[in-house]
């Protein structure tokens, strides 16, 4: 990883769930995903969403996320590590962000709640944002 803006560290790959996590359960884009993703890319960090679903492309089109998202996998419900070869995930996450805490234990990240509402009162992507901040800060110390 190479030092970023604002003396952040950069080059992470992170990797944000779909469902319950980006959008809500009736598909709207969560309040403040474009304008996280665009301050994480210009921190140096590469983006990528995964579903146990599978790869959600149609989520990318849908919102027009393409600039953002560098790929979409398959995201392993269980044997996390074990099942990323199989399921074809070829980058390895450093930060994932995600609506269940399993995964959250599996790798590091941020654990969020289902999207608030109303939707406008949402603000849990600032508070994920602050938190990979803060974890890059940890990473840049040795903690």
């Amino acid at each position: 990883m190479s030092a970023g803006g604002a003396g952040a560290q950069a080059g992470m790959n992170i990797f944000f769930d779909v469902d319950n996590t980006i959008i809500t359960w009736d598909v709207k884009l969560r309040p403040g995903v474009e304008e996280i993703f665009t301050r994480l890319r210009e921190d140096g960090h590469t983006i990528y969403l995964w579903s146990g679903m599978g790869p959600r492309w149609e989520v990318v089109k849908r919102f027009d996320l393409h600039a953002h998202i560098a790929d979409c996998f398959w995201k392993p419900l269980h044997n996390h590590h074990a099942r990323m070869a199989e399921l074809g995930v070829t980058v390895q996450p450093d930060y994932v962000i995600d609506d269940h805490v399993e995964i959250i234990h599996a790798f590091t990240g941020s654990l969020v709640p289902e999207p608030m509402l109303p939707l406008d009162r949402d603000r849990v992507m600032w508070r994920v944002y602050d938190e990979i901040q803060a974890h890059c800060a940890r990473l840049e110390q040795g903690a």
